[in-house]
């Protein structure tokens, strides 16, 4: 058996690199750990951290393919994030502009969360801790 310690990154490939830094770092409230532009590839690499636990890496390259990405589409389903307080959270994210999904309550775990997007339409899931 593999002994896996915890994620180490998600990797996104974003089309506006400057909207999605925004959305990451301002509306999101990431911090910037590192940035660098690779000429030979035209392409910007942002990490992120969460709480410093986490990254996220955000990635800009010309021209990336469309990729279906809503929930039920095969391939990444979702990002969740957990949240101390729902009803905050999604106050805070309207409040900024963001277009969030009502309030839903998990049938299994009781737990309330709700949906937005980045974006490039990435669904991201808040859910209560």
């Amino acid at each position: 058996m593999l002994q896996i310690n915890h994620i180490h990154h998600v990797a996104i490939i974003c089309s506006d690199y400057q909207k999605s830094k925004e959305f990451y770092t301002e509306v999101l409230g990431f911090k910037i750990e590192n940035e660098v532009f690779r000429a030979e590839r035209q392409s910007y690499k942002l990490d992120l951290s969460v709480n410093g636990l986490y990254q996220i890496e955000l990635f800009s390259f010309p021209n990336p393919p469309v990729r279906t990405s809503r929930p039920e589409a095969c391939g990444l389903r979702h990002l969740a994030f957990e949240v101390n307080d729902i009803e905050i959270t999604r106050e805070q994210l309207v409040a900024k502009g963001i277009d969030c999904e009502v309030i839903r309550i998990d049938e299994f775990t009781d737990k309330p969360f709700f949906f937005t997007s980045d974006p490039d339409d990435l669904p991201i899931e808040f859910y209560q801790k």
